[in-house]
């Protein structure tokens, strides 16, 4: 029979423990003495089981240990000063520093003796069947301003939202707070409100109260009494900080604080943390390592250490972030664009675009331009005058409401000039954009319950974006679908340049193909179709980036999402409602790229990524052969990429700055499919065989012009198809007007003609 050896250790912390609590346990009595050394193995064996199971609860030791401690003290003297619960919360302690090693409690140091205490408590947070926190400690004191400093996706937001809600163990119920979220949701009916109706409601407080905040922080009249919706996203921010003003918590919270503000506001926001709330409780999750620097007394880190197991746990430093950093110098991260850890994107090089031969060459070209919005009596830009090539990397700047986003969206295709025919006004037909807005979480908000994976999928299996084709920009209304039924329109066919002339070749209603008639773009632009031909555009352009053949299977699309530094755990087996916001940042981008894009403009692209991914975007922009336009008020991050500044300022522009030349870095050719069947392996061909693949559904493959250039009639397109089907190379070679000895590009299967 085998013997067990008592957890001596453990017999030790318990002897110090009665013994801290004045009870002997030499009494005189040899069988009272027998009696308790049996009881003191016996508790010790509890301890050592409770231990390997990771279980410090109080309530759980109490109840396991408390009845046998309490006969043990029945038989020693004992003068009452101490309770069997002191010492059964001095063992626990003493055996989880013991187990654990230091514990995250002492690293809260010295005590603020003039400073309340508004919590202290311990507890665990888990999102979703995932531990964030497991038996950590919190204590928050009144007036002090703690950040809260993790990697992404460690649960910061979440941890805030618990406190938030109420929900952690033991929150005292008394205590007010208020959470500033980082405007990362678009909420139409909250876009709906008027500000000022809004603030009163939320905040019970007079409108005398409410308008007077309001003017600190600079809103307009126009602003006060007009919706939510209608705010640019700094202005959003600055509501949700007069809001919390107004709210008057003992514990506010700050999510991303400074997402969208301007350097003035941010400057506001410090003197109002460090001079009038002396008597808040502040929680602030920031990116921004200069404004926690200034405003942070104290540094909450999310820790993980080896003898803490798989779990992470709180650790508190006392000081600034620059002190928190001498302690720990593995986080010198926080205050440079580093990539230690080796994170790293990797864009997919731009496809080629017609006529485009060198990165300097234009592809956007804006002279004298103006916009205006339907309902505004003044212009909100004027006199625009612009260029960019693939060698651009331009950094949009200025104050909140200066026209940076309006801007872009004109840029993107969102908007047209409001002077069409005075101005100049070019952007190259096949141009495919990648825009990360704002608010680019609210698409992908609308998908909580899908992967990663399967959102990608779903918005490109018909071989272009389906999301923007069902966004405002491209969506048609009423009225153009009506123009298309009075006109017996069909379907776009194909499009041209004739003599300088973009042309459209339509199939109406009921009559024959060879019937299809050309349009030019202008015509169909003074028919009011201007809708239906950036829908034709944009799939034309898909087309060109090959996305009716790339498949849309899983694999496929967690390769792409790996490149992005979204792994399978997330990316095909979690759930978009499970990421965090950087790593909604790195699905959207994931997504936004696609479609090897030739522009890439990100809208406040440092909002939610940590240091580390913000070092690996910097790196990948650089190695990247596409162009880049950014609004950023990071200036650190947007001068790591971009050479070139444009200011924006009452609607106008200065240029400061030049991009310089870079590389002409594009996609050889497009891919075929059979190129994308080559790279699947094993278990890979298994998903290609019951995953989703694109159906290539398009009337016209990609014979459609010869080796010259020029259009193959309809009748020899079908005569190509037929040799096709029988393998006939020299008839294919014959439409096409290869030469003999020439390959033609596109078409290398057909050879250069030799025996």
């Amino acid at each position: 029979m085998a013997t067990l050896e008592p957890p001596s250790e453990l017999i030790t912390l318990l002897r110090k423990s009665l013994a801290s609590s004045s009870i002997p346990l030499d009494n005189g009595n040899n069988e009272d003495e027998t009696l308790s050394e049996e009881i003191l193995i016996y508790c010790s064996f509890l301890a050592a089981g409770l231990a390997d199971a990771n279980e410090y609860e109080s309530t759980v030791w109490e109840e396991a240990l408390a009845p046998h401690l309490e006969s043990l003290m029945n038989l020693n003297i004992n003068d009452g000063t101490d309770t069997t619960s002191n010492v059964v919360e001095n063992f626990r302690s003493a055996t989880y520093r013991h187990v654990v090693g230091e514990d995250d409690a002492e690293s809260y140091g010295d005590d603020d003796n003039d400073a309340e205490e508004l919590t202290n408590l311990r507890f665990n947070l888990a999102y979703g069947g995932k531990i964030l926190l497991h038996q950590t400690k919190l204590r928050l004191l009144r007036g002090h301003r703690y950040g809260l400093v993790g990697q992404n996706g460690a649960g910061k937001t979440t941890l805030m939202t618990a406190i938030k809600k109420g929900k952690l163990d033991g929150w005292p119920s008394h205590l007010k707070t208020h959470y500033v979220d980082s405007g990362s949701n678009v909420d139409p009916v909250y876009n709906a409100r008027i500000v000022l109706s809004h603030l009163k409601d939320v905040t019970s407080r007079s409108t005398e109260d409410c308008l007077a905040m309001l003017k600190v922080l600079k809103f307009t009249d126009e602003m006060t009494n007009g919706t939510i919706g209608s705010l640019s996203g700094g202005w959003q921010m600055k509501l949700r900080l007069v809001t919390a003003v107004l709210l008057d918590a003992d514990i506010l919270m700050l999510d991303e604080p400074t997402n969208h503000l301007d350097a003035g506001t941010v400057e506001w926001l410090v003197r109002y943390l460090l001079e009038d709330l002396t008597d808040t409780t502040v929680i602030t999750v920031s990116h921004d390592t200069p404004f926690m620097e200034k405003t942070c007394t104290d540094i909450i880190h999310y820790e993980q250490r080896d003898v803490w197991g798989p779990y992470r746990k709180l650790v508190h430093y006392a000081g600034k972030m620059s002190a928190f950093v001498e302690k720990q110098p593995q986080a010198k991260h926080y205050f440079e664009l580093s990539n230690e850890t080796g994170m790293k994107f990797i864009f997919p090089d731009p496809g080629r675009l017609e006529g485009i031969r060198t990165s300097t060459q234009k592809f956007l070209d804006m002279t004298n331009v103006d916009f205006r919005y339907p309902t505004s009596p003044t212009n909100q830009l004027t006199g625009i005058t612009l260029k960019m090539s693939l060698s651009s990397r331009v950094a949009v700047l200025g104050a909140n409401g200066a026209g940076k986003t309006t801007l872009v969206k004109m840029i993107v295709g969102e908007t047209q000039p409001s002077n069409l025919g005075v101005c100049k006004f070019y952007v190259h037909q096949n141009l495919r954009v990648a825009y990360v807005a704002q608010h680019a979480f609210y698409h992908v908000e609308q998908h909580m319950e899908n992967s990663p994976a399967s959102y990608i999928q779903w918005r490109f299996k018909d071989g272009y974006d389906r999301e923007k084709m069902e966004s405002e920009g491209y969506k048609m209304k009423q009225e153009e679908l009506d123009t298309i039924k009075e006109n017996k329109f069909e379907d776009i066919w194909s499009r041209r340049v004739r003599a300088g002339v973009m042309e459209y070749e339509i199939k109406k209603v009921n009559v024959r193909e060879k019937d299809n008639k050309y349009y030019s773009r202008d015509a169909l632009l003074a028919l009011g179709l201007e809708k239906w031909l950036k829908q034709t555009d944009e799939k034309i352009a898909a087309k060109e980036a090959g996305l009716d053949l790339r498949p849309t299977t899983t694999t496929e699309i967690q390769k792409h999402l790996n490149d992005f530094g979204l792994e399978q755990e997330f990316g095909t087996y979690g759930k978009v409602k499970g990421l965090s916001g950087g790593q909604k940042v790195k699905l959207v981008l994931a997504a936004a790229m696609w479609n090897c894009p030739h522009l890439l403009v990100l809208d406040e692209p440092t909002n939610y990524l940590d240091r580390e991914a913000l070092g690996a975007l910097s790196s990948a922009l650089n190695e990247w052969g596409g162009s880049v336009l950014m609004i950023s008020h990071n200036k650190e991050f947007y001068s790591s990429v971009c050479r070139e500044e444009w200011i924006m300022e009452d609607g106008n522009v200065s240029i400061q700055g030049v991009s310089t030349e870079r590389t002409f870095k594009v996609a050889r050719k497009k891919k075929k499919k059979a190129d994308y069947e080559q790279e699947l392996e094993g278990e890979q061909l298994l998903d290609k065989a019951g995953g989703n693949v694109n159906a290539n559904g398009d009337k016209y493959k990609d014979a459609t012009t010869n080796f010259w250039g020029r259009t193959v009639a309809k009748k020899e397109l079908r005569n190509y198809e037929k040799a096709k089907k029988k393998g006939d190379v020299a008839r294919m070679r014959e439409i096409l007007q290869i030469p003999k000895g020439k390959t033609m590009p596109g078409h290398e299967e057909l050879g250069n003609g030799g025996s």
